[in-house]
């Protein structure tokens, strides 16, 4: 083929493709599309081996045309999914009632996960958009607790998911170095939560049905009292029939029954500049993987904040009152040594930093009870370094709590005794 018909035929392809993606009604179709253009044996993969059969001087030029095309069908694809999800969203909160279960309860196929329904049912209250759905990817050994995990949950609550071998994971993901013998598992809902914007929505929704919002006032100490509990800060005293305490790192100090339960940890989250390829790590899902020394994760690259990665439980035990807040360089090297082995082109310039606390207990679940000496106290706290994408639904289960007495939540495997027990 000359230079000029390989060019007509590319476009050919390009339109083609388009109206087949399309026509794609539903994201299995759309997913079986997407890999007959975009895949292995993609007609576009077929023009690139035509490349060596023209004059050298016109391959770049055809590879930029291929290139190109990729890039608008890529796009076509992520337009048409979006699509796809908005309808069914739709659709499954005109069917359904809002489940807001944890974990444990299914639901029908097709319909969101009962924590994703809720952070969008706050997006429609605020017109904010707090959730960003990339997809998720879970990778590691199949027989790790990550790997296997997260199928078992998939498979459980009905959730559209993939498996992928080493080999589908390196075409799938080239971005990151996979060895023999790892799986991944890929969930279509998943995503990432704007964090600053989630809480500043929560904060503006509840001052909007009446709440009261104190800033900058410690809490020096609370106590019962005949009628309730009294609450002493650094400017005032408060008093209430209940109390919450949702105090993080600072639980124990005010909840010291649990103190012996809950440990503090630092843990430090970095933002790269990658090497090269920046379109293809903004393309990327988040991702969680198991690797041989502890888990790593990351998301994608976003313009203006770079690509965030960071280690689980290096270990550093912390003091929230004096925790360091700055990141060292042994804090950076255990990051960068992963990137060089694991996805070596996001190992380029440091951007930002952040220093956080996780408040772990020794199973990793959360504490939402009663505490056993003070019904009249709910402490909601100890999420292990992953509570925040829980937090509207924690919300919910302790409004039910203080207002009603008790929640429709699942909630035994949440309880202080638990750990006391063990």
């Amino acid at each position: 083929m000359t230079p000029a018909e390989i060019a007509e035929t590319t476009e050919r392809l390009v339109a083609s493709g388009a109206a087949d993606i399309d026509a794609a009604s539903s994201a299995e179709k759309l997913d079986e599309v997407e890999r007959a253009l975009l895949g292995k044996a993609s007609p576009l993969n077929e023009i690139r081996k035509l490349m060596k059969d023209v004059a050298e001087a016109d391959r770049p030029e055809i590879g930029k045309n291929v290139s190109a095309a990729r890039a608008t069908l890529e796009q076509k694809v992520a337009d048409r999914r979006a699509a796809l999800t908005k309808a069914a969203r739709a659709l499954s909160l005109v069917e359904d009632r809002l489940d807001l279960t944890i974990g444990g309860r299914g639901y029908r196929r097709g319909h969101l996960h009962p924590v994703t329904r809720i952070w969008r049912e706050l997006e429609d209250a605020s017109d904010e958009t707090l959730l960003t759905e990339t997809g998720g990817l879970y990778a590691g050994d199949p027989n790790g607790e990550l790997v296997s995990g997260a199928l078992k949950s998939a498979r459980m609550h009905d959730l559209e998911h993939q498996v992928l071998d080493a080999a589908a994971l390196r075409a799938r993901y080239p971005l990151f170095e996979w060895p023999d013998g790892w799986q991944g598992v890929f969930e279509r809902q998943a995503g990432w939560l704007a964090p600053e914007l989630c809480i500043e929505t929560h904060l503006r929704l509840a001052e909007k049905d009446g709440a009261t919002l104190r800033f900058d006032e410690p809490v020096e100490r609370w106590e019962s009292t005949s009628d309730g509990v009294r609450v002493t800060t650094a400017t005032g005293t408060f008093e209430a029939k209940q109390l919450v305490i949702a105090a993080g790192a600072w639980a124990s100090q005010l909840a010291p029954s649990l103190a012996a339960e809950l440990s503090v940890e630092r843990n430090v989250l970095l933002w790269f500049e990658p090497t090269a390829e920046r379109d293809a790590f903004a393309r990327l899902p988040i991702y969680i993987v198991d690797d041989t020394d502890r888990i790593f994760y990351g998301f994608p690259y976003i313009e203006g904040q770079g690509l965030k990665v960071a280690g689980l439980h290096f270990g550093d035990k912390a003091d929230p009152d004096t925790v360091d807040r700055t990141a060292s360089g042994r804090d950076e090297e255990r990051v960068r040594a992963w990137l060089r082995r694991r996805m070596p082109l996001a190992n380029g310039e440091r951007r930002d930093s952040k220093v956080c606390m996780y408040t772990n207990t020794p199973d990793a679940n959360f504490i939402v009870d009663r505490l056993a000496d003070h019904p009249n106290v709910v402490v909601a706290s100890a999420c292990s370094g992953h509570g925040f994408k829980f937090s509207s639904v924690i919300g919910e289960i302790l409004a039910d709590l203080v207002l009603d007495g008790e929640t429709r939540h699942p909630i035994s495997f949440l309880s202080a005794e638990r750990l006391v027990r063990s």
